[in-house]
C-alpha cells in the first residue's frame, strides 16, 4: 500500500501542471498561484482537523522563524509565481520535463552551501538533465517557449532553496509547514494580484484553483508522507521522482500537445539523470558512533531502544544511538552522513 501512496501523491502532484495551464485560460499566473497555495493550506487543515495533532514531530519554535521565513518566501511565493508565468508561455509537457532539474538543483545547493556529501552520480546526473533542459528548447515552435522553460527553471531553483531551507526544521510537523508555506505564500500572491491586476478574479476559475491546490499540493502531501511512515524517505521520494515524466504524458494525451524528437530526447536524458540520483541508495558495512539526538522515527535499524510492548510505531523523543557496525541499503541522511 506504501509504493501506492507514493505513486498516488506523484499522479496528483503531476495534475498541477497540465490543469493548471487550462485555469491559466481564465485566471493570472499570480492569481492562480495564490489560490492553489491557499487551497493546499485549506485542505492540510482540514486533514489535520480531521487527523487530530500529530504525537511525533515537534512544533516550530522562535529559532525556526529564518527558516520558516526564507522556505515560505521562496517556496511559497516565488516558485508558483515562477512557474505558472512559464507554464503560460510553454506547453505543459515542456514544463513537466523541465521541473526534474529541481532535484539537480537541490543536491547541488546541499553539496556546496550546506556541506552534504556528492559524488560522480551527482555531476553525471547534472549533465544529464542539464543536456535533456537544452533539448526542450530545440525544436519548440511556440512563442516565447524559451523564456517560458527559463521561468520554470528559476521556479525548481526556488523550490530546490525551500527544500534546503526546509530541511532545517525537517524533524518538525511536515504539514505545519506546508500550511505555513501554502496560507502565508498564498496570501501575499493575492494581495499582489489584487494590486497589480486590480480586480477580483473570477468565482469559479479560483474555487477550481482552490480545489486543484488541495488535491495536487495538499493531499499529495498527506499521501506522500504516508508513503514514506513504511518505506522511508528515500524509497518514498524515488517513487514520486516519478511525476515530471506523470505531468508530461498527461500533456500529450489530455492537451493534445505535439511530441516531437526534442520532447522524446529531454525525456530519455533527465530519466537518466533522475535515475542516478535515486540510484544513491547503496549498501556497505559500515560504522555508527555513539549519537543522541530527537527526531520522529520508528523501530528499526537504527532504533531498537524500546522494549515496551504499546509504544507506538511512529514516536518522537530523545534517545541515543551506541557503537553499531552493520550492512544495510541506505542513503546520506541524518544517519549516515560520515564519510564513509
Amino acid at each position: 500500500m506504501a509504493i501506492t501512496y507514493a505513486l498516488l501523491a506523484a499522479f496528483l502532484f503531476a495534475l498541477s501542471v497540465p490543469l493548471g495551464k487550462l485555469l491559466l485560460g481564465k485566471l493570472a499566473p499570480l492569481e492562480l498561484a495564490a489560490f492553489c497555495y491557499l487551497g493546499c493550506a485549506l485542505g492540510l487543515f482540514c486533514w489535520r482537523a480531521l487527523s487530530g495533532p500529530s504525537a511525533a514531530a515537534e512544533r516550530l519554535g522562535r529559532k525556526d522563524i529564518k527558516w520558516v521565513a526564507a522556505f515560505t518566501f521562496f517556496g511559497g511565493v516565488a516558485a508558483p509565481l515562477l512557474l505558472f508565468e512559464g507554464l503560460r508561455l510553454s506547453p505543459s509537457s515542456r514544463v513537466s520535463l523541465m521541473l526534474n532539474s529541481e532535484l539537480v538543483f537541490t543536491s547541488l545547493i546541499a553539496v556546496v552551501f550546506f556541506g552534504e556529501r556528492g559524488g560522480r552520480r551527482l555531476w553525471m546526473a547534472v549533465a544529464l538533465v542539464t543536456a535533456g533542459a537544452f533539448c526542450l528548447g530545440l525544436d519548440d515552435g511556440t512563442p516565447g517557449a524559451g523564456k517560458g522553460l527559463a521561468l520554470v527553471a528559476l521556479a525548481s531553483l526556488s523550490w530546490a532553496l525551500d527544500n534546503n531551507f526546509t530541511a532545517r526544521v525537517s524533524a518538525k510537523d511536515p504539514l505545519a509547514i506546508a500550511a505555513i508555506k501554502g496560507l502565508v505564500g498564498g496570501i501575499i500572491n493575492l494581495v499582489l494580484a489584487l494590486a497589480v491586476y486590480g480586480r477580483a478574479a473570477p468565482a469559479a476559475p479560483a474555487i477550481l484553483a482552490l480545489a486543484l491546490g488541495a488535491v495536487s499540493y495538499g493531499a499529495s502531501l498527506v499521501f506522500l508522507i504516508l508513503s514514506m511512515r513504511e518505506l522511508g524517505a528515500a524509497r518514498a521520494g524515488a517513487f514520486f521522482g516519478a511525476y515530471p515524466f506523470m505531468g508530461a504524458l498527461a500533456g500529450l494525451l489530455f492537451l493534445a500537445e505535439p511530441l516531437s524528437a526534442g520532447l522524446m530526447a529531454a525525456f530519455v536524458f533527465t530519466a537518466a539523470g533522475v535515475a542516478l540520483l535515486a540510484g544513491e541508495w547503496h549498501s556497505h558495512r559500515h560504522f555508527h558512533p555513539v549519537l543522541e539526538h530527537e527526531h520522529p522515527h520508528s523501530h528499526d535499524a537504527h532504533h531498537s531502544h524500546h522494549t515496551e510492548a504499546n509504544t507506538p510505531a511512529w514516536h518522537r523523543h530523545h534517545h541515543a544511538h551506541g557503537p553499531l557496525s552493520h550492512e544495510h541499503g541506505h542513503i546520506h541522511d541524518e544517519h549516515h552522513l560520515s564519510g564513509h
